[in-house]
Order: structure tokens, then sequence, then C-alpha cells
């Protein structure tokens, strides 16, 4: 087995390029021949498989250490299909701090189909124990919450969930599998938004189902088959070759974010720093137990500063939503991401409107540190 850095590089082969080129082909064919009538192909419809989906979805299962994986059109696609194996009347448990697409996927879609939501802190174990039910199947969370970077442990929920047969599945998008593993902690699905990260350029729009297990794999390559909303061949390739920079990125980025936090802690104009390498906060443990860094979002609240004349007038970071990719993109999550919540919902959730959510990107650090410094110094009150 090759070491992670390399997997990155060189992916799994699917044994079907015959010309030698050092890059997996790009078929853009929506059909396959077969040689006869009763011949048993590997390659029949696009929609059912393709080589150049394939060499990805064996790449990010192996970097997983798991089964098989599964990419989709979007990752609000991929999180359909993992929800889609339950049956009506099955419970599941989900974080209290889940991406916002998410949650109305569960609670405006999936409810019409009579599955059943809890609500909890997923990071408050008690409280996860006393959710379940004798129809709970599954618990669902993400290790790192966005905006406010909430750690839950994935081991810590593995256990409860699996003396009670429950599956576990978690969304990896923040960390990647660079930075945590969850399969290997106890999980039994994991799912991506490759948009970020995993693709890492702003280009693309995909998400990623990885399975523990051949039961599960089977469940949801009938989902992916049935439902059809797979990724195409060229945006297949999009992300197979973010993947292969991914580490690199990741470094750079880790570095920056931690060169920022430095900065942020000794500005008074900052009142407090959700970040979870920082010793000493609530998340800093578990993050150390189970992850290899931090990542490379971050929020803050500021004070004395008109919140949104500092991010209007940043210059190196770019006000949009989105993360992970290679330029630094700043938002106000009360305006913007968690817009659709009212003010009180957004209290309630921990979003003030002095709450600032940067990206970390891998330009010079010296200049993201500058960009902010001059707009804290231009919104000051």
């Amino acid at each position: 087995m090759s070491n992670f850095n390399t997997q990155l590089v060189h992916g799994k082969s699917c044994n079907e390029n015959k010309t030698g080129s050092v890059n997996p082909p790009i078929y853009n064919s929506t059909t396959y021949v077969y040689p006869s009538v009763n011949s048993k192909v590997r390659w029949d419809y696009a929609r059912s498989g393709n080589p150049t989906r394939e060499f990805l979805e064996n790449q990010i299962a192996n970097l997983e250490n798991g089964d098989r994986g599964f990419a989709f059109s979007s990752g609000m696609a991929a999180i359909h299909a993992a929800l889609s194996i339950f049956s009506p009347g099955d419970h599941l448990i989900i974080g209290d701090q889940i991406y916002g697409g998410t949650f109305r996927l569960f609670n405006q879609f999936f409810k019409r189909w009579h599955l059943e939501f809890t609500t909890v802190d997923t990071r408050n174990i008690s409280a996860v124990a006393a959710a379940i039910k004798p129809n709970t199947k599954g618990i669902y969370f993400e290790p790192f919450t966005n905006p406010l970077l909430q750690v839950t442990s994935v081991r810590d929920i593995a256990e409860i969930a699996h003396k009670n047969n429950l599956l576990v599945i978690v969304d990896n998008t923040f960390l990647t599998p660079y930075l945590q593993q969850p399969l290997t902690l106890g999980a039994d699905i994991v799912i991506h938004s490759a948009t970020k990260y995993l693709g890492g350029h702003s280009d693309v729009i995909a998400g990623i189902v990885v399975t523990k297990n051949k039961e599960l794999s089977e469940r949801i390559y009938f989902s992916q088959n049935a439902i059809g909303s797979v990724l195409s061949p060229s945006d297949s390739n999009l992300i197979r070759r973010g993947i292969q920079t991914l580490s690199v990125r990741l470094d750079r980025q880790l570095l920056n974010t931690q060169k920022i936090v430095n900065f942020l802690e000794k500005r008074n104009e900052i009142k407090k720093i959700n970040y979870p390498g920082i010793k000493g906060t609530p998340g800093y443990k578990i993050a150390s137990s189970e992850c290899s860094g931090f990542g490379a979002v971050l929020s803050f609240e500021v004070q004395n500063i008109d919140v949104i004349n500092f991010v209007n007038n940043m210059n190196l970071f770019q006000l949009a939503v989105s993360l992970g990719a290679v330029e630094s993109l700043v938002e106000l999550p009360s305006k913007m991401s968690h817009a659709e919540l009212s003010s009180t919902e957004q209290l309630k959730c921990g979003i003030s409107p002095n709450l600032v959510r940067l990206a970390i990107g891998i330009e010079d650090a010296v200049d993201l540190i500058a960009d902010l410094e001059q707009a804290l110094e231009h919104a000051k009150i």
C-alpha cells in the first residue's frame, strides 16, 4: 500500500488506458459497445458507470480507507443519496450545527417521505444517547461545524451508535481525508462537498460518498444509479486533478491560518476567535486526538468595528461564500451563508451580527495579514 501523498498523485488505475497517457483519459461516451449480445461488460451506460468517474471513486475510497466511493453532481446530491438508504418511519439524530442546505433537505424534503429527525448538540454524548428511539437508524453530523468550528468526536459518536446498531454518517468536507479519516475512527459513511478542498479551485461543483462495507456500498450504488445525479467525466477529472495537490495546498493553508490566528489574538478589535487549533479551547483536545490538523477555516467576533465596512474594504480576501480553494474568502454568516435564519434563530445558534468567517487560501500570509489590518483600521468606530 502506497503512502497517502503517493495515493493523492497516482490513485488506482482502472486498467482501461491503452494509450500510455500519464493522466487518466476523460471518457465522454454515454454508451459502450457489447462485443456480443451475451457479453458481460464492465461499462454499458454512463449513468451506471464511467471509467473517468470510477478512477476518482476508487481514489477517494482508498484515501478514506473505505470499501467504495461514489461521485455525485453536487454535495447536496451526495447527501441525498446517503439519506435515501433509509425507509419511511426511520428516525435520525442530526447535529444542531449542520450546513443550512443539509438542514433544508432533511426538513423540507425528507420529512415529506416520513423520515424523522431529532436535532442535538453532538458534542454532548448524553444528549445523543437521550435522543435515541426504538426507530432510530443513524446519526448524522459534522466534526467541525460551520461557522463556529465546534468539534464533535467521531470516535465517541461511533461508540454510542454501534452499541445501539446505528449508522454513523459524517460530513468530512472541512477536514478531508488528509486531516481526518472518519471511517477509521468508526464512522460508516463519509460525505464530502468535493466543491471545496478536494477540487480546491472554485471551478467545479461535486459531491462524494464513501462507504465502509459492501452492504452499504450496494445501497448507495442503487441510489446513484437509480436517481442518476452522477458527476460528469470532465468534472470527475477536475476533482481528480484537485486531489493530486490536496496536501500541498492544505499544508500552506494550515500554516497561513495559524499565522492569521496569531495576528488576530493580538488585536483589541477581536472579541473572540473560533478555531479548534487554539490551545485551551473546548475542541482542542478532541481535534488533537482525532485529526492531523485543525483546518483552514476560522471565525471571529469583532468589537468597536463596523463589521460591514470591515468586510467591504478587504482587497485580497474576496467577499464570497464557500471555502477550501486556493484563494482566501471572507463572509458575514448573518448576512450571507445563514441569512435564511431569523436574527433570533441566528443568536440561538451563536451567530452574532459581528461574526466574520474566513476561509484561508494559499497566498502569502504577510499579504493576507496586511489586508486584515488595513480593513480593521478602516472600519474602526
